[in-house]
């Protein structure tokens, strides 16, 4: 083949369809803002059903000695035995960072960035080692699960220790906690 001929058979490169190009990108991103917009609407409707639950209650003025302090995370709450249904009223479905401090009062919660709660100890039920919780699944005893009570509803708490030695601690105060409660509840 001659160098003719071989210009000749060189065709040049096709030109891009920008107006094509530009429509799919533009629809993409609506389809992203309606699938956000309506995950936003499943959120809110989740807290509208969960609006019966009471406020939370905050942590007393004096709540006495630390018997235990964490810091770690906080993954959600369920209701009790559903770790899939999470509860979002109140500002519990609000993944954060935690400071739980253990009283003789009851647990309290800090969280910076969200709501902070307090569980009286008189409502709490009692805490496990578990796996998982609505959206957060670790290794088999990763997570500290405290339940508690509140508003007639049971309800699962989800916390990870920065330190995962800690959870074990957790578990014998709080399980010794409910025990003392259920049994001068019963003798009085």
């Amino acid at each position: 083949m001659t160098l003719i001929e071989l210009a000749a058979e060189q065709k040049s490169a096709e030109v891009t369809d920008w107006a094509a190009r530009l429509g799919w990108v533009a629809g993409l991103l609506l389809f992203i803002a309606l699938v956000y917009w309506l995950m936003r609407q499943g959120w809110k409707w989740r807290g509208s059903l969960q609006s019966g639950l009471p406020d939370l209650p905050t942590a007393p003025g004096a709540p006495g000695a630390p018997l235990l302090t964490m810091s770690g995370r906080y993954h959600g709450s369920t209701t009790a035995g559903q770790w899939l249904d999470r509860i979002v009223a109140h500002g519990l479905g609000t993944r954060s960072r935690a400071e739980l401090t253990l009283t003789d009062a009851g647990l309290d919660v800090v969280r910076p960035g969200a709501r902070d709660f307090f569980v009286p100890a008189g409502q709490l039920r009692g805490a496990r080692l578990d796996k998982g919780i609505a959206g957060k699944v670790l290794a088999e005893g990763g997570l500290l699960v405290v339940t508690w009570e509140h508003g007639g509803t049971l309800i699962d708490s989800g916390f990870r220790s920065d330190t995962a030695a800690d959870h074990t601690a957790w578990v014998e105060a709080l399980t010794s906690m409910n025990n003392a409660s259920t049994t001068e509840g019963t003798a009085r």
